[in-house]
């Protein structure tokens, strides 16, 4: 197994155990993924790893050619049939046997989606963001370096200075951006919410940038 595959699980593994620590009413609230609940957006995740390419396209063209539009669709019907306890279930059996579009997927762009994912529902119900350090790190990285058709990050942190002054981690040149890893990476998927946690001269950049 990859060091990127590897960190993957570990770090999907540890998820699964936060999801169990939420009450049914902290999974009905909005999560900061706009237009989802936080038990739409585990929903997500766990579709993610078995998404059939056919079902897919299909639900896209549905959709009139969205994929945004393609992808709340199915995360919302999967919602609707599976509780938040028995998609934790299904995550730990699809972890190491992924299907569909789930084996094919770039690991480092899926522990983006799931990190951000796990922020988005976390910082949504006031709970402090517990993804280690390294994981952070790594879609930092990814972030910063590696071209996302949905999610811009790259382009919001050009030209900026990024400092995470909790992990040590540093990008770039230019204004600065100064807050927690975690914050950092909310900000740069397109979640205003942290917003509040950075500072810098480079903070009033990036919120154009959203």
């Amino acid at each position: 197994m990859s060091d990127r595959r590897n960190l993957l699980r570990r770090n999907d593994l540890r998820f699964v155990e936060f999801t169990r620590s939420l009450s049914a009413a902290q999974w009905q609230q909005a999560s900061l993924c706009t237009g989802w609940t936080n038990h739409e957006v585990l929903a997500h995740l766990a579709y993610g790893y078995q998404a059939p390419p056919i079902a897919m396209s299909a639900e896209i063209v549905r959709n009139g050619g969205s994929f945004d539009r393609a992808n709340c669709a199915l995360a919302r019907q999967l919602a609707a049939r599976r509780t938040p306890g028995e998609l934790g279930d299904d995550l730990i059996a699809l972890i190491d046997a992924p299907r569909g579009i789930g084996r094919v997927f770039p690991p480092q762009l899926l522990l983006g989606d799931h990190v951000i994912h796990e922020l988005d529902i976390a910082l949504a119900v006031g709970r402090a963001p517990e993804v280690p350090d390294e994981a952070l790190t790594a879609v930092l990285e990814t972030q910063v370096r590696v071209p996302n058709p949905f999610i811009p990050a790259r382009s919001r942190a050009r030209g900026l200075a990024l400092h995470a002054d909790d992990t040590g981690w540093r990008h770039g040149a230019g204004p600065r951006v100064t807050g927690a890893a975690a914050h950092l990476a909310s900000v740069l998927a397109g979640r205003p919410r942290a917003l509040e946690h950075l500072h810098g001269d480079g903070v009033a950049i990036l919120t154009t940038r959203l």
